[in-house]
């Protein structure tokens, strides 16, 4: 049975990948080490964010080890992200915020659960 890498593993990993890519990325927020939940800013050249935060349970069927995000906001305006953000701060104060800057990057960087149907 596989194990979930740690919160500091993944996002440590993600931002290498970004600039690997030749994208940006920076670690907004510092949660829990071992279990803190990840949010993802992805930025556009117009200046919209779009909201990845944790996928629900129910998609992560055969695959527990693996981190899967959804779109939370798509295309906002950064005060709408930085209030949700202040929302599940106070829900979960472990959290992590990883901002990237990332046009042009393939769209597995950041892996995505996908709606049945």
């Amino acid at each position: 049975m596989a194990m979930r890498i740690t919160s500091d593993l993944f996002v440590s990993a993600l931002v290498r990948r970004v600039f690997g890519l030749g994208g940006f990325a920076a670690v907004i927020r510092r949660g829990s080490t071992e279990a803190g939940a990840v949010y993802l800013l992805r930025r556009s050249r117009l200046g919209l964010v779009t909201l990845y935060g944790p996928a629900p349970q129910s998609s992560y069927e055969g695959r527990p080890d693996e981190r899967l995000f959804h779109a939370v906001v798509e295309d906002g305006e950064e005060a709408d992200i930085e209030a949700r953000l202040a929302r599940e701060a106070r829900f979960d104060p472990d959290l992590w915020v990883v901002e990237i800057e990332a046009d042009g990057l393939p769209d597995d960087l950041i892996p995505l659960s996908r709606p049945e149907g």
